[in-house]
């Protein structure tokens, strides 16, 4: 698996988002203690937004004809952009497709960025700090930062950087 694409998103691509999305969901609902809805999906405003909001952009990563995951920026009309979602598949974890696949969104929109984690999501602390440290060496920074609308979840971990 040494091949990646990282290509806009668009309305053809909906399906294999929202797929991905669920995976992406489930992932991260060990982290915030969500369940699925009745029908088995999960809140998807923000996919929703990447793919229909002008101040939001869609990336599908695939290998080949196969989709590897995906991310949606938000933030483009303003001042800083914010990586919002950020997905690979287990199958293509720790091949390098995450990281190129960030360098690669990252470059297509310069200027100030800033990323999300949580702490006791160990895989993404180190992921994302590799991420920093690959794009903006020495000069990133790291906060925490209450969770809007969830009092009872420890802060998230917000990078932030320039690029």
């Amino acid at each position: 698996m040494s091949d990646l694409s990282v290509r806009p998103a668009g309305a053809d691509d909906r399906p294999v988002l929202e797929r991905l999305w669920l995976m992406f969901q489930h992932d991260m609902s060990q982290f915030r203690e969500v369940l699925p809805f009745p029908d088995g999906t999960f809140r998807s405003e923000r996919l929703r937004s990447a793919l229909e909001d002008a101040d939001w952009a869609a990336y599908l990563l695939a290998s080949g004809d196969r989709p590897v995951g995906f991310a949606l920026v938000r933030g483009l009309t303003g001042q800083g952009r914010v990586l919002n979602s950020f997905f690979v598949v287990r199958g293509a974890r720790r091949s390098g497709f995450g990281l190129r696949g960030v360098q690669e969104v990252v470059a297509r929109h310069p200027g100030p960025w800033e990323i999300a984690f949580q702490d006791d999501n160990l895989t993404a602390v180190r992921f994302w700090r590799r991420v920093a440290a690959a794009i903006a060496p020495g000069a990133w920074t790291e906060e925490r930062r209450a969770v809007p609308s969830r009092p009872d979840l420890p802060p998230d971990v917000w990078i932030s950087f320039k690029a």
